[in-house]
């Protein structure tokens, strides 16, 4: 069977379906109906969408049984009532040195293999590494990336920050760490560092949002850690707003730097959607990443 042709238009109404809680949001009824009409029918809008959604069966860049990298499951008290639960990952050589820890945010599928990847990523870098479920009161994140979305979309704005900071609280007392603290996050989770930072004060060293909705502008002044913001040129969506928060980071003071990626789409760091992912910008957008952690949190010491 050729490969079908996936378009712009396609993947931006993908978007309105993943993102689409608010005005202007549609279901999946809907987002088949829309890809079969611009793919030509049924059949192609079923090939189509494999290629834009993210694979769960794709392969991770490093295993989770890699020797350079120890990981086990954690947890936490919550920032409310409850407990939560994450992935820890740390360098396999750890135990010598002092590092810096990030706490990794997931997108709006909840904590999956392939954050869980970008986790041990991080953690060849050089750092510890704690990927929160912020679906853990919930009973953590389903199979089912439909009711992942869902169960996110309930969860409380107040309540999830609080459960950031006191993520935050966590590695800033973890054995082997530097009790230097960034955040890392994609998509919904770049939101949350947005909203974390505004929270954090210094507890918070470094924040890295790729393509993440901005925060309120009242609340940007209480934003102490260094801000690194990646977004996707063709991400409209998201992009809107970023005049207006690079405007509240300058009046504030907050020492920050925004790199926007020409046609690239949202997700563009997701090296599991086939039609989305874009390796030129991953990969610098990475770079740039990594250095500013270690700039920020330092290494071992």
């Amino acid at each position: 069977m050729t490969r079908p042709t996936v378009t712009q238009a396609m993947i931006d109404l993908y978007d309105r379906f993943t993102h689409g809680d608010g005005e202007g949001g549609i279901d999946r009824r809907d987002l088949m109906a829309g890809l079969a009409r611009l793919a030509g029918g049924t059949a192609a809008a079923n090939a189509v969408l494999p290629l834009i959604a993210a694979s769960p069966a794709a392969a991770s860049i490093v295993a989770a049984d890699d020797k350079r990298i120890i990981a086990e499951t954690a947890q936490w008290p919550g920032g409310t009532v409850h407990h939560l639960s994450g992935y820890l990952v740390r360098p396999a050589v750890s135990d010598r040195l002092t590092l810096g820890t990030v706490m990794l945010i997931h997108e709006n599928r909840g904590l999956n293999e392939h954050i869980r990847d970008v986790a041990r990523r991080l953690a060849i870098e050089g750092f510890i590494v704690l990927a929160p479920d912020f679906l853990s009161p919930g009973g953590g994140t389903p199979a089912n990336e439909d009711a992942a979305r869902e169960m996110i979309g309930k969860l409380g704005r107040d309540a999830t920050v609080a459960d950031g900071v006191a993520t935050l609280d966590y590695l800033g007392s973890l054995k082997g760490g530097n009790a230097r603290v960034g955040t890392v996050g994609f998509c919904w989770g770049g939101g949350m560092v947005n909203l974390v930072a505004c929270a954090a004060g210094p507890r918070l060293r470094a924040g890295v949002s790729y393509y993440g909705p901005q925060p309120p502008a009242p609340l940007v002044p209480a934003i102490k850690a260094r801000m690194l913001l990646h977004y996707a040129g063709l991400d409209e969506r998201i992009d809107a707003g970023v005049p207006a928060y690079e405007a509240a980071l300058k009046a504030a003071k907050v020492k920050y730097e925004v790199f926007v990626y020409p046609n690239v789409n949202h997700a563009f760091n997701n090296d599991t959607s086939a039609e989305r992912y874009n390796k030129d910008a991953a990969d610098l957008a990475w770079k740039r990443t990594v250095a500013m952690l270690h700039e920020t949190l330092g290494g071992g010491g």
